[in-house]
C-alpha cells in the first residue's frame, strides 16, 4: 500500500475513532437516568440536534459514497435515537419532549423531501446537502457560546466536562484534516469553529480550574 493510502487509512480510523468516542460521552446521561429514573441534569436537546445531524451527513455519505461517513453516522444515529428513547421513557413532561422531536424532525423530512425530489440534479443535489450539513454542524458547535459567556461571568467551569472538550477537539482536527485531504470544503469548514470552541473551553479550564471553583462558590456562600 502507497504512503498516501496509508494515511488515508489512518485519517479515517481516527475520524472513526474520535468520533464515536464523542459520542459515547452520551453513555454516562444514560446511565445517570437509568439509576436515578430521572432526568434531572440531562438536557434533551443536544440528542436530538445530534441525531438530525447524524442523519443528514449519513444521507451525504451515502451519496457520496464515503464509508467514513456512513459508519461513523449510522451508529452515531442509532446511539442517539437510543439516548432519546431513554429520556423519553423516564421524562415526566413528554409532551413539550414530542413536541420539539416532531418539529425538528417535520423540518428534516421537508429538507430531505426538497433535496431528493426537487432538486434532480445528483451533483447539485450533493452540493446543497453538503452545505445544509455545514450550516447545521457550524450552529450547533457555535450555539454553546451564551454558555461560555456564563462560565467568564460566574468564573465557573462546574458545567463544563473536560472529557467532551479533549473529544470535541480531536474529533474536530480530525475531520477537518480529512475535509483537507478529500479537497471537500463542506467537512472541512464546519470543524473549524468546533477547534476554536474547544480550545476556548480548554483556555476556561486553565483560567477557572475545578479547586478554583470550590473556593469560589464558598466564598460566595
Amino acid at each position: 500500500m502507497e504512503a498516501g493510502g496509508v494515511a488515508d487509512s489512518l485519517l479515517s480510523g481516527a475520524c472513526v475513532l474520535f468520533t464515536l468516542g464523542m459520542f459515547s460521552t452520551g453513555l454516562s446521561d444514560l446511565r445517570h437516568m437509568r439509576m436515578t429514573r430521572r432526568v434531572d441534569n440531562v438536557q434533551f436537546l443536544p440528542f436530538l440536534t445530534t441525531d438530525v445531524n447524524n442523519l443528514s451527513w449519513l444521507s451525504y455519505g451515502t451519496m457520496k459514497g464515503d464509508w467514513t461517513l456512513i459508519v461513523v453516522n449510522a451508529v452515531g444515529a442509532v446511539l442517539q435515537s437510543l439516548y432519546i428513547l431513554v429520556y423519553l421513557h423516564y421524562c415526566p413532561r413528554k409532551h413539550a419532549v414530542l413536541l420539539q422531536t416532531a418539529a425538528l424532525l417535520g423540518v428534516l423530512l421537508l429538507g430531505f423531501g426538497y433535496f431528493w425530489l426537487l432538486v434532480a440534479d445528483i451533483e447539485d443535489r450533493l452540493q446543497q446537502l453538503g452545505l445544509f450539513c455545514s450550516v447545521f454542524t457550524i450552529s450547533m458547535y457555535l450555539s454553546p457560546l451564551a454558555d461560555l459567556a456564563k462560565i467568564i461571568q460566574t468564573k465557573s467551569t462546574q458545567s463544563l466536562s473536560f472529557s467532551l472538550t479533549i473529544a470535541t477537539l480531536l474529533t474536530a482536527a480530525s475531520w477537518t484534516l480529512y475535509g483537507f485531504r478529500l479537497r471537500d470544503p463542506y467537512i472541512m469548514v464546519p470543524n473549524l469553529p468546533g477547534i476554536l470552541t474547544s480550545f476556548i473551553r480548554l483556555w476556561l479550564f486553565w483560567k477557572y480550574p475545578q479547586e478554583q471553583d470550590r473556593n469560589y462558590q464558598l466564598l460566595q456562600t
